[in-house]
This record gives C-alpha cells, sequence and structure tokens, in this order.
C-alpha cells in the first residue's frame, strides 16, 4: 500500500513537471508530423500522450518520429480542431507541420472587375477555410497591399467589395490569399483608366515637408531603398530626417527630391 502510493506521488510529480504543446485549428483533410526526443532520464521517449478533440490517440508515440492520425475521427473539411501533445519536463518534441490545421488558399476567381470611382469587386469559388483576403494595387513598379477582406470560406459561390483609391492613369488590381507557409494563391488582374488628375509635390526648405496638390498615399525611401516613412496625406514632414537624398513614391510615380 505505501509503495503504491509512493508510485502516485512520483507518477503525479512527473506530470506536474510536464509541458504540453496545443495545437488549435480546423481539419484540412491532413495529418501531423511530430519529430520526437528521447526523454531526459534516457529510458523512452519524451512525449508520453496525445490527444484529439480530448480523445486519447492509438498512433505509436514510441519513437523517434510519428504520425497523428486526423483521418480517423470522422472529421470534415472545416471541422473545429485541437490537438495536445503532452511532453516530460526537460525536453521539448517538434511539429514540422503546424499549419496543417491551417486553411490553405483554394480559391477560384470567376470575376473581378473595378469601376471608374474606385469599386473593386470579385467573385469566388472552392474556398475551404476563413482566409483574409489581401488587396493588391500595382503602383510605384510593385504590388503593394491596400487593404484586406475577410474570406467566407465556404466552397459555394461568393462576393465581395472593396473601395480603392485610384491613382491617376492606368491603375491595376488583384487579390490574393496566403498560406500558412507564405505562399501566395492569386486571382486574374483588373485593370481601369481613371480620370483623377495626377498629384504635384514641393519640397519647401522652410517648413522641412513636402507637400502634394492633393491628398495621396505616399511612400518615402532613402538611396539605399529603406522605407523611412509612409502614410496617406497632403503632406509629408521631413524635419527629423538627416540632410541627403530621398525618393518619394505617391500618386502613380517616384520623384526624387533633396533634404536641405
Amino acid at each position: 500500500m505505501r509503495l503504491f502510493a509512493i508510485l502516485i506521488l512520483i507518477v503525479s510529480a512527473m506530470h506536474s513537471q510536464a509541458g504540453s504543446i496545443v495545437l488549435e485549428g480546423r481539419y484540412q483533410q491532413r495529418n501531423l508530423f511530430v519529430i520526437n526526443a528521447t526523454s531526459p532520464d534516457g529510458v523512452g521517449f519524451c512525449v508520453y500522450e496525445v490527444t484529439v478533440n480530448g480523445l486519447v490517440t492509438s498512433d505509436e508515440i514510441n519513437s523517434q518520429a510519428f504520425e497523428i492520425d486526423l483521418g480517423i475521427y470522422g472529421l470534415k473539411t472545416g471541422d473545429p480542431l485541437t490537438v495536445v501533445i503532452k511532453h516530460k519536463d526537460g525536453c521539448t518534441p517538434k511539429v514540422l507541420n503546424p499549419g496543417a490545421l491551417e486553411p490553405s488558399p483554394t480559391f477560384i476567381c470567376t470575376k473581378i472587375e473595378c469601376n471608374s470611382s474606385g469599386n473593386l469587386s470579385w467573385e469566388t469559388t472552392g474556398e475551404m477555410g476563413k482566409i483574409p483576403y489581401i488587396i493588391q494595387q500595382f503602383k510605384w513598379n510593385k504590388w503593394v497591399n491596400v487593404g484586406e477582406v475577410m474570406g467566407n470560406g465556404t466552397g459555394t459561390k461568393n462576393a465581395y467589395k472593396f473601395q480603392t483609391q485610384l491613382t491617376s492613369g492606368l491603375n491595376k488590381f488583384r487579390v490574393v490569399q496566403k498560406s500558412y507557409e507564405g505562399d501566395l494563391r492569386k486571382s486574374n488582374v483588373c485593370e481601369v483608366t481613371s480620370t483623377v488628375t495626377p498629384v504635384t509635390f514641393k519640397y519647401d526648405k522652410k517648413t522641412k515637408s513636402i507637400n502634394f496638390s492633393s491628398e495621396t498615399s505616399y511612400e518615402l525611401f532613402n538611396v539605399y531603398g529603406q522605407i523611412v516613412k509612409r502614410g496617406r496625406g497632403v503632406s509629408v514632414d521631413c524635419m527629423a530626417l538627416v540632410k541627403g537624398e530621398y525618393y518619394i513614391s505617391f500618386d502613380s510615380m517616384t520623384e526624387k527630391f533633396m533634404k536641405k
């Protein structure tokens, strides 16, 4: 009886000092892969239990690497998932693909258009999870993020709208979704030519500021290409900048100026 009590205390102490890795997300028809570590005492392995939505898995975890099979629980794509990997103190297993519970961009853009007022609209099918749509505008020789709209995450037809800020001349837009690993899934590009009056700028040496002829988005960067200021407005305070050569991107153009 005394020996049994001692064993209970030992097990309780071990578990109280142990840690856990908790992964929350939604089922995406992908399994998890874990690199296991050897137990600090040299006996067995680091992980001693894995649960999926509260159920203890039957996966073989007593090895240097193992797979958590998520396909045996009757889950449908998008169902909520909580995976808990319990491990001993003094060691930490590594989940090779934690993004497996995050939705991947799967949308198909069936329509995208922008009118002369800057109203961007697009339609999609095939979404398998709620991922934000990033609206991008091509200007200053690169794609610039100008807004976000959360995706509905349903495989049926989805329709979205976003109010953009047109620049003078030709405008190009697209929407993208980013995967957990950082890969982009992109729509087609839509174009619209605006009648917006081109913006001009002037550097005021007295006030140490850049003044635009009308409100515009801008990026201010140095000769090394490092952005030192960005925003939207009718002026940019350059008082804190060191003297030298700079470039200012605004409207649909990029110009050089000297901070004096």
